[in-house]
């Protein structure tokens, strides 16, 4: 299967600034976590890290693209209730009627967004480090059966 990459949006999650102590003073790096989603059930992560921020932001896109995973959609919401724990996050997705709208906070909203679905509630638990908890999310999209 060959991907066009013109049909996938992306969303940057965070950036962090690294800060890495040395004999002359402070090297500064900093890394990207980016989402990208066609809206239609095609979701992929990805991290990069550069001396620049859009080199970090470019290396983080290449490395979602490498990542893209397929979600089993119910219309604009997913099938069932799941909860997916990664590191110390845990993420707690519900199917929402229609019209409810997307209930979901820090860095789960982007990646169901570009997932591609509109009515569903979410909650994390435990860790909102950004990077556990877009991994989290995807995972748990991908585990959802169809």
């Amino acid at each position: 299967m060959s991907i066009n990459r013109d049909d996938f949006e992306e969303a940057i999650v965070n950036i962090g600034r690294v800060t890495k102590v040395v004999k002359g003073g402070r090297r500064f790096r900093f890394t990207a976590l980016v989402v990208v989603g066609d809206k239609n059930g095609t979701i992929g992560v990805g991290t990069g890290k550069a001396k620049e921020v859009p080199d970090a932001i470019k290396k983080a896109l290449d490395d979602a693209f490498k990542s893209l995973v397929k979600v089993n959609l119910n219309g604009t919401t997913i099938n069932h209730d799941i909860e997916h724990k990664y590191n110390a996050s845990r993420i707690l997705l519900k199917p929402a009627s229609a019209g409810t709208g997307l209930i979901a906070g820090g860095a789960t909203r982007p990646v169901l967004e570009l997932a591609g679905i509109t009515d569903i509630i979410a909650k994390s638990l435990g860790s909102n480090n950004p990077n556990n908890l877009v991994n989290a999310t995807v995972q748990a999209l991908a585990r959802i059966k169809g």
